[in-house]
């Protein structure tokens, strides 16, 4: 089963942070595109130089990771437990 989510949910929760903690070991990321309302038009993988964030960026990462596992946690371990 799948629930659509937008892309500033994904930004929102740290997930594309995270995410791109990893992408960047292969040199690459996701980008996103926000218009002047910083409402998010657009996100495709592009290649990059960059290896890692700033500390900052590193610790509002973790913070909002660990925010949404907190949220999360119970809905995440009941949907191990579903059988088809």
């Amino acid at each position: 089963m799948f629930n659509k989510k937008s892309w500033k949910e994904f930004q929102d929760s740290g997930l594309l942070w995270w995410i791109n903690q990893i992408l960047h070991t292969f040199g690459w990321a996701i980008a996103i595109e926000s218009d002047e309302d910083d409402k998010i038009v657009d996100a495709y993988p592009v290649r990059t130089t960059s290896r890692g964030f700033e500390s900052s960026a590193n610790d509002e990462g973790y913070k909002k990771v660990s925010q949404f596992m907190k949220n999360n946690a119970q809905q995440l371990f009941d949907e191990t437990q579903q059988t088809d």
